[in-house]
């Protein structure tokens, strides 16, 4: 999708605060809202805007610990990849999941958890029982240097 200036400043205006209204959005931008609306649409029939979402506090939930499970699998075969996409997306504590290469593990997991008792079960109960994991390294996270959502839009 070809995007000018408006398209890109209604994306950046939903990125800063997806609550905004259509009028609001009109407003900071400098089009009609009949105009904003029609662009609105098209940006999310395109598919650039996928969704709307809160953003929670983990910590002010009780999970306080962040790690990053970094997975290595005993086949790299679609069916086990697959096998493995499907359990972890099962994992509520699972937040995020990316495929990997150049690297020695296949998959790294960001997961958020109470203490590390819960984090322990998790790992021993739930991601190393699923069929084809072959080896395991966490790293915790000791603090958030940067934390966003919004993506660059040029």
């Amino acid at each position: 999708m070809n995007l000018d200036h408006y398209d890109k400043a209604i994306l950046n205006a939903l990125q800063e605060n997806g609550r905004l209204t259509n009028q609001e959005i009109a407003d900071q931008i400098g089009l009609s809202p009949s105009a904003c609306l029609r662009r609105f649409k098209a940006l999310e029939e395109s598919g650039v805007i996928v969704g709307y979402r809160a953003l929670l506090d983990a910590k002010k939930l009780g999970l306080d610990l962040m790690a990053l499970i970094h997975i290595s699998m005993d086949k790299h075969t679609q069916e086990r990849f697959n096998q493995f996409e499907n359990a972890v997306r099962a994992l509520p504590n699972v937040l995020e999941c990316l495929l990997l290469t150049g690297q020695t593990a296949d998959y790294q997991l960001k997961v958020v958890v109470k203490d590390l008792e819960a984090y322990q079960d998790l790992l021993l109960n739930h991601v190393t029982q699923i069929e084809g994991v072959s080896g395991v390294h966490t790293s915790f996270v000791l603090r958030k240097v940067i934390d966003k959502s919004a993506v660059p839009i040029n």
